[in-house]
């Protein structure tokens, strides 16, 4: 049994939740969350949701599952669309801000 969740177009950029996401690969679930609470990151707010979401996910399609078994199986952080700004600089000319967002993907299932 497998619980999923994906979480879409967040205004962060990849690389700052995949620093977080790198250390919670096949951590137990409440181990997870509880490291996650600790840290002030908006990255480790938005991975909690969706860890919390996929494993209310697969909660629900088995009620018997022990919550202690739950591991997190596979994390994937992926690009989503960049939003281009520009900024003024000297002699007239601009320069580009590109505004990272991230697609979150967080798998869940039982030992």
């Amino acid at each position: 049994m497998i619980g999923k969740s994906i979480t879409k177009y967040i205004r962060i950029s990849p690389f700052k939740i995949r620093r977080i996401a790198n250390e919670l690969r096949g951590k137990s679930v409440p181990a997870a969350e509880a490291y996650l609470s600790v840290l002030t990151n908006k990255g480790a707010y938005v991975l909690k949701k969706t860890i919390h979401s996929a494993r209310s996910n697969l909660l629900f399609s088995n009620k018997h599952i022990d919550e202690e078994q739950m591991i997190i199986t596979k994390i994937m952080i992926d690009g989503g669309p960049t939003l281009k700004r520009y900024h003024p600089i000297s002699k007239g000319r601009a320069s580009k801000i590109l505004k990272r967002t991230s697609h979150v993907t967080v798998e869940v299932s039982v030992k």
